[in-house]
């Protein structure tokens, strides 16, 4: 019986690469936190992520399709693209820029945390997989 990386691994890779796509996408809105009329986003982790689930269980996705070679995926990749949301301020600043870096220090800090344990977790997959590899 052959096991796959994918399932020895489980949701955790995925998990991982989503958390440091969410770090950027909060980084991008602390950097632009003066910024007028800037809009800060973030990324749905729970509903992307559900989404990877159900593509790993047959589960077709909707994927976005580049229609123009000037178009640019490097914040996030276009398959994730439809999950990036727009956040709605407490209170919006007079310039029309919606970053409060209060909050979005805060979501930074919580997403490096799950990335944290996400990494931990696939850490552990893989001191198991070498594990058994070696017959210890």
């Amino acid at each position: 019986m052959a096991i796959t990386f994918d399932k020895a691994l489980g949701i955790h890779e995925d998990a991982v690469a989503l958390r440091s796509r969410r770090a950027e996408v909060i980084a991008n809105n602390i950097a632009n936190a003066d910024t007028p009329n800037f809009q800060a986003r973030d990324i749905d982790f729970k509903s992307i992520l559900q989404g990877v689930q159900g593509a790993h269980q047959g589960i077709s996705l909707l994927k976005m399709m580049n229609t123009n070679t000037a178009h640019k995926d490097t914040v996030i990749h276009p398959d994730y693209a439809a999950e990036l949301l727009f956040r709605t301020p407490m209170q919006p600043s007079v310039d029309g820029n919606t970053v409060d870096v209060q909050e979005e220090m805060a979501r930074y800090t919580e997403n490096a945390l799950g990335y944290q344990a996400s990494f931990d977790f696939l850490n552990r997959k893989f001191k198991g997989i070498t594990s058994a590899i070696k017959g210890d």
